[in-house]
Formats: C-alpha cells, sequence, structure tokens
C-alpha cells in the first residue's frame, strides 16, 4: 500500500526521520510541517491520504497538533489521523477517539516509531479505517474506566458517605465512635485511592465527594 502523506512535527529532527522512514517503506510525503496552523493548510491543499501529527505543537506548543487533527476530522471525516505523542494523555486519547466514531485514528506513544515494522503497520491499519492506540493508553483508559470507589473498603466509603454530607472531622469521629486520628486515616487512604493528585490538596476533599457523586 502506498499512500500520501503528511507529516507535522516542531523537531526538525524527528520530523526528517519520519519522513526518511515513511518515503523507505514506499509512501509518498507531500508535505512535511512545523505546526498546527501549516498542518490545516496542507491538509486543505493536498487532500492527502494519511497525517502523522504530533500533540504539541507551535503556536502555543501546547496541544495544537491534536486540536487541529480533530478539527480537520471534522472538515473531512474520512480524514485518517495517527498522533503522535511522547506522553500518555487519557484526555488527548479520548478526544481523538471520539472524533468520527474512532474510525481511521490512531494514538501512540512517539517511542513506537523505533519499532518500524508495528509502526508502519499502524499507518495502513489506521489508513484503513482501524483504530490504533497504543497498549500503554489502553491501560490507562480502562483504569479510568473502572469505578473509583470500587477500590474503597466498607469503612472508608462510610467515611466518605458522611464527607459527603458535610460532616466535619469531629462529627465523624463521634458518629463513628472513633478517634479523630482514625477519621483522619481513613480520609488520607480514600484520597490516595481515589488518585487525587497531591498539588490539588486544597480541593481534594471536594474532589472525593465529587467521585462520591458520580459514581
Amino acid at each position: 500500500m502506498s499512500l500520501r502523506l503528511i507529516v507535522a512535527e516542531d523537531a526538525v529532527l524527528l520530523r526528517e526521520g519520519l519522513v526518511g522512514l515513511l518515503e523507505r517503506v514506499g509512501h509518498e510525503v507531500v508535505a512535511a510541517v512545523g505546526d498546527a496552523d501549516a498542518l490545516v493548510e496542507a491538509v486543505r491543499a493536498e487532500r492527502p491520504d494519511l497525517i502523522v501529527t504530533d500533540v504539541r505543537m507551535p503556536p502555543s506548543l501546547r496541544d495544537d497538533g491534536l486540536r487541529s487533527a480533530v478539527k480537520l476530522r471534522e472538515e473531512f471525516p474520512r480524514l485518517p489521523v495517527l498522533v503522535l505523542s511522547q506522553y500518555v494523555e487519557r484526555s488527548y486519547a479520548l478526544r481523538l477517539l471520539d472524533s468520527g466514531g474512532g474510525a481511521g485514528v490512531g494514538y501512540l506513544l512517539k517511542e513506537r516509531v523505533g519499532a518500524v515494522a508495528d509502526f508502519t503497520a499502524a499507518i495502513e491499519r489506521v489508513a484503513t479505517g482501524g483504530t490504533v492506540v497504543d497498549p500503554e493508553v489502553v491501560h490507562q483508559l480502562v483504569r479510568l474506566r473502572q469505578d473509583p470507589l470500587e477500590r474503597l473498603s466498607a469503612r472508608e466509603r462510610e467515611v466518605l458517605t458522611l464527607i459527603a454530607e458535610g460532616r466535619s472531622n469531629a462529627s465523624l469521629a463521634a458518629h463513628l465512635f472513633i478517634s479523630e486520628a482514625a477519621v483522619n486515616k481513613h480520609i488520607g487512604n480514600i484520597l490516595n485511592k481515589l488518585d487525587l493528585p497531591v498539588d490539588t490538596d486544597g480541593h481534594r476533599r471536594v474532589l472525593a465527594v465529587l467521585a462520591f457523586l458520580r459514581a
């Protein structure tokens, strides 16, 4: 299978490496660009069979590449897109998979490019309407979809229920006939099991209640 491709990657060496690799396996790279705006222009001009794009690119160096890919799939619903990312970003993967019903999309970590046979197979799978998601991303997506409250013990669920009712730690201790130190230990376990990040410490109690309400 020979495809007309567009490569979007702001790192020059990686962009040239991708172009060389894709051309060696028989594809034609009709444009190789370094920012999201150029990607949109190139797709509109060249109408490629597939685009390979980085997530983070200029102009903002945030998720411009992904947002452009989603926008292009709205404009060209059958446009296959393979996104490469340096990190596992569950939100990025979900946004991409939500576009176009998930057909003809792929999300791989950049390190997978080194496995050339697997990478080129992924290109062809996406080009023919398939879906390719990096195993590490799949692992995190599955974890994301699990009910976080399943990890809590019966006592921790009881404590979280009382927190959701607005009780203070002292009220919790009195209600459960345990010490406030024991209450603090239960709350710490709840926050850790719900994967509430440390840098949101001021809101962790609220986030725990939200997790309880959403379950």
